[in-house]
């Protein structure tokens, strides 16, 4: 079965790119830990995160926003001596900000999702590259989607992180021509 190039042979690998990469995520909280994981990811391979999943969940209490949004410099300390995620301050921190922010959001707009869909106008892109090499790391509704989440004090939300998570989240659909899901409308 043929797969979109940037996938190895690394079974949680090929289980996120067959399950979940490129599907439409509408849960607020699935929203939240992508957007944190893809900032965590900032530098790094998405596998390095991918592999530290379950790792993160268990860290950041499974990226429940309400809680996240509590933790204080003690528990900061706490997970910079896990060694099951990446142990980077600003990072760590950045997930803390934007779960404040993420609720500031939902008190004033209803849901994160309907905030986020927005900047897709509310459904999928089913793009149609030809290989991977084709797929841009950044696009111009990513560039607002940073903009916007920067303006709300977002952080680690750059336009190739935006795009990452839009990817992961299915709010583009980027499996290539030759991919055996290229092509597909899950909307």
């Amino acid at each position: 079965m043929k797969r979109c190039g940037w996938v190895t042979n690394d079974l949680i690998y090929i289980d996120y790119h067959d399950h979940e990469w490129g599907r439409p995520t509408h849960d607020d909280q699935t929203l939240f830990e992508m957007l944190s994981l893809e900032g965590a990811q900032a530098g790094l391979s998405w596998i390095t995160i991918l592999k530290r999943r379950e790792n993160y969940r268990a860290a950041f209490d499974n990226f429940v926003p309400e809680k996240v949004a509590q933790y204080d410099d003690e528990k900061v300390d706490e997970l910079l001596h896990n060694d099951g995620i990446i142990r980077n301050r600003r990072k760590i921190e950045s997930v803390i900000t934007n779960a404040r922010v993420f609720l500031d959001i939902q008190r004033e707009v209803g849901s994160f999702n309907d905030y986020i869909w927005q900047f897709v106008g509310g459904e999928p892109v089913l793009n149609n590259w030809a290989e991977h090499a084709d797929v841009p790391s950044s696009t111009k509704a990513s560039e607002q989607m940073s903009k916007g989440l920067k303006k709300h004090g977002f952080k680690f939300v750059g336009p190739t992180i935006c795009y990452a998570f839009m990817q992961a989240t299915g709010m583009v659909n980027d499996h290539t021509q030759d991919c055996f899901l290229g092509g597909k409308s899950y909307g």
